[in-house]
C-alpha cells in the first residue's frame, strides 16, 4: 500500500485529495538488484520448466530505471542474467532424467518496425508479424539461438544491446528509444520416453519498454520527437488493451492489432500465460504527473486475469506417417544435393574467373609499383646523398667535440696558467665549424623528414588495391597482401642501398686523422729518442732546432683534426713572458720567429769539477743582482716536481750576479718531454755564463 499526494508540488490552483494503490510488493531505491529478482522473476522458473509460459516487463516514464532492472550492468547484473543463470542451474539439476532444449531470440521494436538484434551487424530490413491456425502470433525471418550456457547468453544479450537504438533526450542521456523483446523458449521430454511420450514446451518473455515521455520534457525535435510519438503510441495501445481486458463484463473488444506492440504481447496479456508488470516510477516530485499517470496504469493492469495452461504435445504417430514423412526427407535429400552439385558447379566457374581477373589485376599493380619506383630515382638519390651528408657532418661534430673536449681537460689541468695563443685561436675555428656543423645537421635531418619518395609508391599501390575486384562469392587470395609487399621491399631495398653507400663512404674515413696523429708521435718519440742519446754539447746545440721541429708538427696535427683538408692553421710562435707564459703579439698575424736572448757577459772563470753525471737538483734559489730583462720562472704553488736535468760541477759553482738566461716554454703535445730538455738547455746557458 502506498500514499501520493500533490501537497508535496507547488499547488495548481485546484485540491486534490490523496491517492492510494495497492500493488504485490512495493521497492524503495536502496533495493538491490537480486531482490528485485527473487521477488518478481524467480518464482516463475519453475513454471517454465513445467511447461507454462511466462512474461517479464518493466514500464514506467523515461529515466526511471527500467533497462537497469532488465538488464543491469556488469557489476549490477539485471533480472536477465540472474534469470538465466538460475535456469541453466535447473536444467543442470534435471539433465539426468529430462532432456531441455534452450533457444532465445532477441528483438526490438522501432518505430512500429520490428528488427532483429542477433544479426551480426543489425537487421536493416523490417519483420513482419503472423499468426498461425492456433491464433499464435510469430515473427517471420527471426534468428533462433541455442546457448550453452549463460556466458553465451550473456554475449548475445550485450551484442544485442550494442544494436539496439539509444538516444538521448533532455530527460534522458541513455534513454532508450525502443521495445526491446526477449523471447527463451524451453522445450523438454523425458530421456526414457516412448514414441507417444508428450513433450512439454514453453515461453519466457523478458520486455524492456520504452519510457512513456512528453515532449515538454524530453525538448524533443525532428527524428527524437517522431521516436517519442510511436513510442507512446504503441504504450498508449498497449493502455487500450488493458482497458479492455479489465472490463469486468468481457463485452469490449480487445484492440490487439493497433500496436505491433500489442499483438508480441496477446498472449501475455490475456492468454496462456503468467505475467509479472513491473512499474518503474521516479522519487523526485518533479515528475509527479509521470508517477501519477503510471501508477494508475499499473493498477488496471493489476486487474487483468489470464488463463494458464500447461503446454503439452502430443507426439504419437503411427509407423506409416513416420514412413512417409521419411521418404519426403530423402527426396528432399536428394533434390538439395543435386542443387548442390549445380551451385558448386555455377560457384567454381564464377570463382575461377574472378580469381584469373585479380591475378592479372595483381600483375599490373606490381608492374605498377615497380614503375614508380624507377620514375622516382632522382628523389632517391637525393635522399641517399643526404643520408651520406648528414652522416659525414656527424662524424665530423664527433672529431671536433673530442678535439674540444680534449683541449678543455689539458686547460683544466693547468689551473692559473692560459694555453698557447695559436692554440686558442684553433679551439675558437673549431667551435665555429662545430656550431654550423650542428645547424647543418638539423637542417639535413629536417630535409629528410620533408623526404616524400615513398608517395608515388603509395600512390601506385593504393590504386592497385581499389582496383582488385570484390563483392560476394570473391575470395581474397591475398593480393592486396602481396602487393603492400612488393611497395615495402621496395622501401626497404632504398634503405639498405643507402646504408650501403654510407658505409662505403665511412670506410677509412678517420684514417688520414689518425695517420696524422701517429706520424706527430712517432716524429716526437723518434726527436726525443734522439736527443736523450746525444752527448751535451750536440743536445744542447740542437734543443731548439728539434724543440721547433715537434712544435710546429703538433700544430700541423692540431689543425689537420680541425681542418682535415690539409689547411693548417697559422702557429705564431713568441717569447717567453715573465710569467712563462707566451703572449700574442698586437696586430700581426705572420709566422714570426722567436726573438734571441741578449748577449751577456762571460763571468771570471772558478774552478769545476768534473762528474760523469747528473745529480738531483738541489732547491731552486733566487739570483741576486740579475741583469734587467733576465727573468726567472715563478715557483708554481702545490706544483708536482719536475724532473730538471742538472750537472754536478754545479754544485761548487758560486752563485753569479749575471746567471743568465732561464727558458721555459709550455708545449701542448708531449709537454713534460719537452720541458726536461728546456730545463736542460737553460741549465747549461747558466753554467756557461759562469765560466
Amino acid at each position: 500500500m502506498q500514499k501520493f499526494s500533490r501537497s508535496v508540488v507547488p499547488g495548481s490552483g485546484k485540491k486534490v485529495k490523496d491517492q492510494v494503490f495497492a500493488f504485490d510488493r512495493i521497492f524503495d531505491e536502496n533495493v538491490t538488484q537480486a531482490e528485485v529478482y527473487e521477488a518478481t522473476t524467480k518464482n516463475l522458473l519453475d513454471s517454465i520448466l513445467d511447461g507454462y509460459n511466462a512474461t517479464v516487463f518493466a514500464y514506467g516514464a523515461t529515466g526511471c530505471g527500467k533497462t537497469h532492472t532488465i538488464t543491469g550492468t556488469a557489476a549490477q547484473p539485471g533480472i536477465i542474467f540472474m534469470t538465466m543463470q538460475e535456469l541453466f542451474e535447473k536444467i543442470a539439476d534435471r539433465d539426468e532424467e529430462k532432456t531441455t532444449e534452450v533457444t532465445l531470440s532477441y528483438l526490438e521494436i522501432y518505430n512500429e518496425t520490428i528488427r532483429d538484434l542477433l544479426v551480426p551487424g543489425g537487421s536493416k530490413q523490417g519483420l513482419m508479424l503472423r499468426e498461425d491456425s492456433n491464433q499464435a502470433v510469430t515473427v517471420a525471418g527471426l534468428t533462433t539461438h541455442r546457448p550453452k550456457d549463460v556466458q553465451e547468453v550473456m554475449d548475445m544479450i550485450v551484442q544485442g544491446n550494442e544494436y539496439r537504438t539509444v538516444s538521448p533526450t533532455a530527460a534522458n542521456e541513455t534513454s532508450s528509444r525502443s521495445h526491446a523483446v526477449l523471447q527463451i523458449n524451453v522445450a523438454q521430454k523425458d530421456r526414457n520416453a516412448a514414441v507417444n511420450e508428450p513433450h512439454t514446451m514453453a515461453t519466457l518473455s523478458i520486455i524492456d519498454l520504452a519510457g512513456s515521455e512528453r515532449a515538454s520534457a524530453t525538448k524533443n525535435r525532428g527524428e527524437r520527437l517522431l521516436e517519442g510519438a510511436n513510442i507512446n503510441k504503441s504504450l498508449l495501445a498497449l493502455g487500450s488493451c488493458i482497458n479492455a481486458l479489465c472490463d469486468p463484463k468481457k463485452k469490449n473488444h480487445v484492440p490487439y492489432r493497433n500496436s505491433k506492440l500489442t499483438r508480441l504481447l496477446k498472449f501475455s496479456l490475456g492468454g496462456n500465460c503468467k505475467t509479472v508488470m513491473i512499474v518503474c516510477v521516479s522519487p523526485s516530485s518533479e515528475h509527479f504527473d509521470e508517477t501519477q499517470n503510471t501508477l494508475r496504469y499499473a493498477n488496471r493492469a493489476k486487474n487483468i486475469q489470464t488463463k494458464v495452461t500447461r503446454n503439452v504435445f502430443n507426439v504419437n504417430r503411427h509407423v506409416k506417417d513416420f514412413l512417409v514423412k521419411i521418404d519426403e526427407q530423402m527426396e528432399q535429400i536428394k533434390q538439395l544435393q543435386a542443387e548442390k552439385k549445380t551451385a558448386e558447379a555455377t560457384f567454381f566457374a564464377k570463382f575461377k574467373k574472378n580469381l584469373e581477373k585479380r591475378q592479372q589485376v595483381y600483375r599490373e599493380g606490381v608492374q605498377r609499383i615497380r614503375t614508380a619506383y624507377e620514375n622516382s630515382s632522382a628523389e632517391r638519390q637525393e635522399k641517399i646523398n643526404t643520408m651520406k651528408r648528414l652522416k659525414l657532418f656527424e662524424r665530423r661534430i664527433g672529431m671536433l667535440s673530442a678535439w674540444i673536449a680534449a683541449f678543455d681537460t689539458i686547460c683544466d689541468k693547468r689551473e692559473d696558467e692560459g694555453m698557447p695563443p695559436n692554440l686558442e685561436a684553433m679551439r675558437k675555428t673549431a667551435q665555429g665549424i662545430l656550431f654550423e656543423l650542428d645547424s647543418s645537421r638539423q637542417h639535413l635531418h629536417q630535409k629528410l623528414e620533408r623526404s616524400n619518395w615513398e608517395r608515388a609508391i603509395d600512390s601506385a599501390l593504393q590504386h592497385s588495391i581499389v582496383q582488385l575486384p570484390s563483392g560476394d562469392g570473391i575470395a581474397d587470395c591475398g593480393e592486396a597482401a602481396s602487393l603492400a609487399r612488393e611497395a615495402d621491399l621496395l622501401k626497404a631495398q632504398l634503405m639498405r642501398e643507402a646504408n650501403q653507400q654510407v658505409l662505403e663512404q665511412e670506410k677509412g674515413a678517420d684514417a688520414a686523422t689518425i695517420q696524422s696523429l701517429l706520424t706527430a708521435q712517432f716524429e716526437i718519440l723518434s726527436s726525443m729518442t734522439e736527443l736523450v742519446a746525444m752527448d751535451e754539447e750536440d743536445a744542447v746545440a740542437r734543443a731548439k732546432d728539434i724543440i721547433k721541429g715537434l712544435l710546429e708538427t703538433g700544430y700541423s696535427v692540431a689543425s689537420h683534426v680541425i681542418k682535415p683538408d690539409g689547411s693548417v692553421m697559422p702557429a705564431e710562435m713568441f717569447p717567453p713572458s715573465k710569467r712563462g707564459t707566451p703572449k700574442r703579439k698586437k696586430g700581426s698575424s705572420i709566422h714570426v720567429k722567436p726573438i734571441p736572448a741578449p748577449a751577456l757577459a762571460a763571468a771570471p772563470p772558478t774552478p769545476v769539477r768534473e762528474h760523469g753525471s747528473p745529480l738531483k737538483s738541489p732547491r731552486r734559489r733566487k739570483a741576486v743582482n740579475a741583469k734587467k730583462g733576465v727573468s726567472f720562472t715563478p715557483v708554481k704553488k702545490k706544483s708536482t716536481p719536475k724532473r730538471v736535468l742538472r750537472w754536478r760541477d754545479e754544485e761548487t759553482s758560486a752563485p753569479s750576479p749575471n746567471p743568465g738566461r732561464l727558458l721555459r716554454t709550455q708545449l701542448c703535445f708531449h709537454g713534460q718531454q719537452c720541458r726536461h730538455i728546456l730545463t736542460a738547455q737553460a741549465t747549461l746557458d747558466r753554467t756557461r755564463a759562469l765560466h
